[in-house]
């Protein structure tokens, strides 16, 4: 069993920074890509940021220039740098992972953990 557990969410002011923490645990072999969905209310879930195992990355538009992705191969986490935060950036953040696990490949989501930026 593969569990992913975020952490780092919390209140921050407008322009602030947070850091969010996600670590893979379980019967783990690999894991591939990493990525950080979001979902405010009332809006579908989005790709914010995704990583590869070789530390390839990608952003959505509306945060290139103020996150930052980043993983521990050695640790199977990742972590989102967040700076110059907006009110738009509110939403629940949720850790995703492929995973390789007792000879399957399977892609897992974590619990989420709130981001509030207020203004």
């Amino acid at each position: 069993q593969v569990q992913l557990v975020e952490s780092g969410g919390g209140l921050v002011q407008a322009g602030g920074s947070l850091r969010l923490s996600c670590a893979a645990s379980g019967s783990i072999g690999y894991v591939n890509n990493m990525a950080w969905y979001r979902q405010g209310p009332e809006k579908q879930r989005e790709l914010v940021a995704v990583i590869g195992r070789g530390g390839t990355t990608r952003y959505a538009d509306s945060v290139k220039g103020r996150f930052t992705i980043s993983r521990d191969n050695a640790r199977n986490s990742v972590h989102l740098q967040t700076n110059s935060l907006k009110s738009e950036d509110s939403a629940v953040y949720f850790c995703n992972a492929d995973v390789y696990s007792n000879g399957v490949l399977r892609n897992y989501w974590g619990q989420g953990t709130q981001v509030t930026v207020s203004s």
